[in-house]
């Protein structure tokens, strides 16, 4: 039989059969033997074929071909991928600029990925109702830079309840990554869109040492939500190390830079100190903004040095 993997706890996945049951399942062995580099061979969002012992325990046994899928470095395992979620209609990116703050690096690296694996991605900066004028300030002009850039943002609070109907409406028949730090969030709006009352999400509390969220989701889960579709709800992401790119293909994912690079003296033009870059002109005089080249030097940095950050 087949199903959907709506939650993944370690090495047990919970799969929806197309029938409408929940079935706990383990994944087979020799799906690490395939050349899946990646610390979770099945992940939530997965269409899985199932199969049955006489004892009653349940074997993924398969998994059909995926339309898309967000991935990041490892943290503790640099030469292998996290998947977050796949078969994805669209990403919400959950941003705060304080309590705790999300860097534009988290931001465009986040978005990279995105671009690279095909997914749809809005800027949600939450929090609104925390914000103070000159913080207000600084979310618009976020907002400026990233809408000009063509991405979608929406202000919201689940406190005032601003931009939750456009959310809704937003992600009403589709299936929704939900990601951002520990702490922007994500939990109190999934608590906001969810069908199912009786597995409301627990709310973490921000520390006051470090003024950065302590993690409540500890797993990846997809909640059915309740005008249809689901969100998928996974554990606050520290840093997003990006992976499976070349050096050459970084600036295609950078939307405006590539547009722009087209103009440079030589086509293989990695926009660093070659001779009539139009980016490096473009990013002089502010046709490009100088946070995100900053991040697309920083991706490659990291690519040269190996490093994750």
């Amino acid at each position: 039989m087949w199903g959907l993997v709506i939650r993944n706890t370690g090495n047990n996945y919970l799969v929806r059969t197309d029938e409408g049951t929940d079935m706990s399942c383990l994944a087979k062995g020799n799906f690490r033997l395939k050349g899946i580099r990646s610390t979770s061979p099945v992940v939530v969002g997965d269409r899985v074929k199932i199969d049955t012992n006489p004892d009653g325990t349940a074997y993924i046994t398969e998994i059909e071909d995926r339309k898309n899928y967000i991935v990041r470095r490892a943290s503790n395992l640099s030469k292998h991928s996290h998947i977050l979620a796949a078969n994805i209609d669209m990403a919400l990116l959950c941003v705060t600029v304080r309590l705790p703050e999300t860097t534009t690096v988290f931001i465009d690296r986040f978005l990279v990925t995105a671009e690279a694996y095909s997914v749809p991605v809005y800027l949600v900066f939450n929090k609104t109702d925390i914000y103070d004028n000159e913080d207000l300030e600084y979310v618009d002009g976020l907002i400026h830079l990233y809408s000009t850039i063509g991405y979608k943002c929406i202000k919201t609070s689940v406190i005032t309840g601003e931009g939750m109907d456009e959310v809704r409406e937003l992600v009403c028949g589709k299936n929704t990554l939900l990601a951002g730090h520990s702490g922007v969030g994500k939990s109190s709006m999934v608590n906001m869109l969810q069908r199912d009352t009786t597995t409301t999400r627990k709310v973490g509390k921000i520390s006051d040492y470090h003024s950065k969220g302590m993690h409540t989701t500890t797993f990846s889960e997809m909640i059915e939500l309740e005008n249809g579709g689901f969100v998928i709800d996974t554990p606050g992401i520290k840093g997003f190390g990006t992976i499976d790119m070349t050096t050459a293909e970084v600036s295609h994912y950078f939307p405006e830079i590539f547009r722009i690079s087209s103009k440079c003296k030589f086509y293989n033009c990695l926009h660093l100190n070659e001779p009539d870059c139009a980016v490096i002109k473009a990013v002089e005089n502010r046709y490009i903004s100088q946070s995100r080249y900053q991040s697309y030097l920083n991706i490659l940095e990291d690519m040269n040095e190996g490093k994750y950050r």
